[in-house]
């Protein structure tokens, strides 16, 4: 049982490697912008439109409302960034349904990388809503003093949002691989539907996690 996708490797030269995660990943975000693309090429801003497009409009509707409700009041800033994460984070672990397929989530260097680029979204967005020397300042707030502090929350958080995500994603494909196992007929179709709820809910907790953490960052020029 392989704990991680990143250990099927198909091809390896130096320390430049093509394993499974890899595949996955570039195989998902092919679908996903060729589904995008087929979707969003009739719209139409009249009263009928199609189911398609219908079903487009409440995932985006949602996805605003969401990055509203924590408190950013210009939510179409920033929907880009966070639909994005939501959207991919929660198709790859709903097609865990598909026989064979192992989700990029449950690899901690896809999740690491998610929290990256969630690290890096923080700070542009702070630095473009208050400016390099405001945003500067929160990292010395209340006091100087917690300068070190500030610092190591930041490199903190980022760590713990790419660990809880492939924890909960890599310790829910091992439960599948053990009850196939012992009951190969039962339990695993539960745990499958159990897995597609978990997964969502995962999605979810990543991309609130971001829109919070960016929230904090452009909170003085949104006062």
């Amino acid at each position: 049982m392989r704990i991680s996708p990143d250990q099927l490797v198909f091809w390896r030269y130096g320390f430049f490697e093509l394993n499974l995660t890899i595949v996955t990943t570039w195989a998902l975000m092919l679908v996903m912008s060729a589904g995008a693309f087929l979707i969003t090429r009739h719209l139409k801003a009249e009263r009928t439109v199609t189911r398609w497009q219908s079903f487009l409009e409440i995932i985006v509707t949602m996805i605003q409302q969401q990055i509203g409700e924590v408190g950013l009041k210009h939510p179409g800033r920033y929907l880009s960034f966070i639909g994005t994460l939501f959207l991919f984070i929660a198709v790859s672990n709903l097609c865990t349904i598909l026989p064979g397929y192992e989700p990029p989530s449950g690899s901690l260097s896809t999740t690491s990388a998610l929290a990256i680029t969630v690290f890096f979204a923080v700070s542009f967005f702070g630095i473009k809503e208050q400016g390099l020397g405001n945003y500067l300042k929160t990292y010395l707030e209340p006091t100087f003093i917690m300068l070190p502090f500030n610092i190591i929350s930041e490199f903190s958080r980022t760590f713990a949002l790419a660990i809880r995500l492939f924890g909960n994603i890599m310790s829910g494909t091992m439960i599948v691989g053990i009850l196939l196992m012992i009951a190969p007929l039962i339990f695993p179709v539960l745990m499958d539907l159990l897995g597609l709820l978990t997964g969502i809910v995962q999605a979810y907790i990543f991309s609130i996690l971001a829109t919070v953490y960016i929230a904090a960052a452009t909170r003085i020029q949104e006062d």
